[in-house]
């Protein structure tokens, strides 16, 4: 199959959050899987200054856009996989990241930014950039990518469309006033089009227009098709359940693996688990805590904002203080929330540490380090941290939500015997519901031999993007016999 997968950001080059790590990691395992699979981001400032080299393939007269746009060609880093960069000077070559200010506010023309990308990948997508290549099938993500869908469906014949929501919380709202600016057909403003409580919403596009929308695990795929998770847009994927599908992201082991890991100071696996305590000295080295194996560790690496539920793991600082625990922090976010997370510092110096901001190699050594890792988002839609830590032998606490649900098997007595136990979770919000997990895991921890086992068996589990990929590729498949058949239908 000749996929085209667009994306607002791909790790190496760019990223903000986890839709860069799908982008960077997904289209390698399906173009190891012997498919034809490109993708397309756009030529942001810090992308071009970067050692990769690129060749330009094409200039774009793009409706509604004034200047020319270029379109470059070279490799996603570390793979075979063509990458496309779309060169728009006046959008992107800017600094920032992609979507705000250094200063944090969002760039005032995305709406103007995103528009000239998806009519990009639309131009991409019919061969009009005299590429000699055209997709089967476009696969859009997050809301950036939300115009191409109904860009497309004024085609025929036309690629099939694929639209994966990361998390539905970001929509790219603009009101009327913007819309006219981008020149985009007049009938795309309209309850059955993307007009949503009187503004444009980007990501309705996708959810309206795509031939089929998948989610980044399967649990949120129901999660959206509630009030509690779905942003007024739950009645509209409820109508689309049945071209619904929940996906979990997969994890690069050749990344996160404690046997190979530079970033720590010391590789281990499920057979050398008493190197895994030299990182945790190392750990504890570092923060300037007490050095001792026997204190439980616990640690959260996150964006610091309420969706992840940083609030909740403050309220329970006195308690884990008093269990003799220590915690560790690293992220950066909410002003408040980091004055928190400070506060708690200066009055448990010995108890709480804390790195404010992000740092690669230091998320590394505290995921091989720590003994328990706290997660208790009030919605993740899939969740990364949580799947590393089962591979570094740091056993997640979490909240049962999202692809937090589908990928942390709760500790029961039933579990234990079923040796499918891989950590702790718990349902309301609350920071008492989080604490009584707290204990939970606390009792099992003075109990080395279970302990020794909920590790090894988090140690196992296989979330590779192999997996995904597969059931990507699966999925592609069935778009493409449906679309087929309707084909056959039309024509009869």
């Amino acid at each position: 199959m000749k996929i085209l997968f667009a994306s607002a950001e791909a790790h190496p080059l760019i990223k903000t959050g986890g839709l860069a790590d799908v982008t960077g990691s997904l289209p390698r395992a399906i173009r190891n899987l012997r498919h034809d699979i490109r993708v397309i981001i756009p030529a942001y400032q810090s992308v071009l200054k970067q050692q990769e080299k690129f060749t330009l393939v094409a200039h774009l007269e793009l409706e509604g856009v004034a200047q020319p746009v270029r379109i470059l060609a070279g490799r996603l880093p570390g793979s075979t996989v063509t990458l496309y960069l779309v060169d728009s000077p006046e959008h992107f070559d800017r600094p920032g990241n992609p979507y705000t200010l250094k200063q944090g506010a969002v760039w005032p023309d995305n709406a103007e930014r995103f528009t000239t990308f998806c009519r990009a990948v639309e131009a991409l997508s019919m061969d009009a950039a005299g590429l000699d290549w055209q997709p089967d099938i476009v696969h859009c993500n997050d809301w950036q990518t939300g115009l191409v869908p109904p860009l497309l469906a004024r085609h025929l014949p036309r690629p099939a469309s694929l639209f994966t929501i990361h998390n539905l919380a970001y929509q790219g709202l603009y009101d009327w006033k913007v819309f006219k600016k981008l020149k985009l057909p007049a009938d795309f403003w309209s309850m059955e089009a993307m007009e949503f409580h009187n503004q444009f919403s980007f990501i309705k596009g996708g959810l309206v227009f795509a031939d089929w929308i998948t989610t980044v695990s399967p649990t949120y795929a129901m999660e959206i098709q509630t009030s509690e998770f779905g942003y007024g847009l739950e009645g509209l994927i409820s109508h689309r359940t049945d071209t619904l599908s929940g996906i979990v992201n997969g994890v690069d082991y050749s990344v996160w693996n404690p046997g190979r890991d530079l970033h720590i100071p010391v590789q281990f696996n499920a057979r050398s688990l008493t190197h895994k305590i030299e990182n945790k000295q190392a750990l504890q080295e570092h923060f300037r805590l007490p050095v001792d194996e026997n204190i439980p560790i616990f640690a959260t690496i996150s964006r610091l904002v309420e969706q992840k539920g940083i609030d909740l793991i403050l309220d329970i600082v006195p308690q884990l203080v008093k269990q003799n625990a220590q915690l560790i922090v690293l992220g950066s976010g909410d002003s408040k929330l980091e004055a928190g997370i400070r506060a708690a510092v200066k009055a448990h110096p010995k108890r709480v540490a804390a790195h404010i901001g992000y740092d690669e190699s230091l998320s590394h050594h505290i995921e091989a380090g720590a003994d328990i890792f706290l997660m208790p988002s009030r919605f993740e839609p899939c969740g990364l941290n949580q799947i590393y830590s089962q591979r570094y032998g740091t056993v997640p606490i979490v909240r049962n939500t999202g692809g937090l649900a589908d990928t942390v098997t709760d500790t029961t007595p039933e579990t234990l015997a079923a040796k499918t136990a891989t950590g702790f979770s718990f349902n309301a919000a609350t920071s008492s519901a989080l604490l009584e997990a707290v204990d939970r895991a606390l009792g099992y921890y003075r109990q080395p031999a279970i302990w020794q086992q909920l590790v090894c068996t988090g140690m196992k589990q296989d979330f590779s993007w192999k997996h995904s990929a597969q059931l990507y590729i699966k999925l592609y498949e069935t778009i493409l016999a449906r679309r087929a058949d309707e084909a056959v239908a039309e024509s009869a």
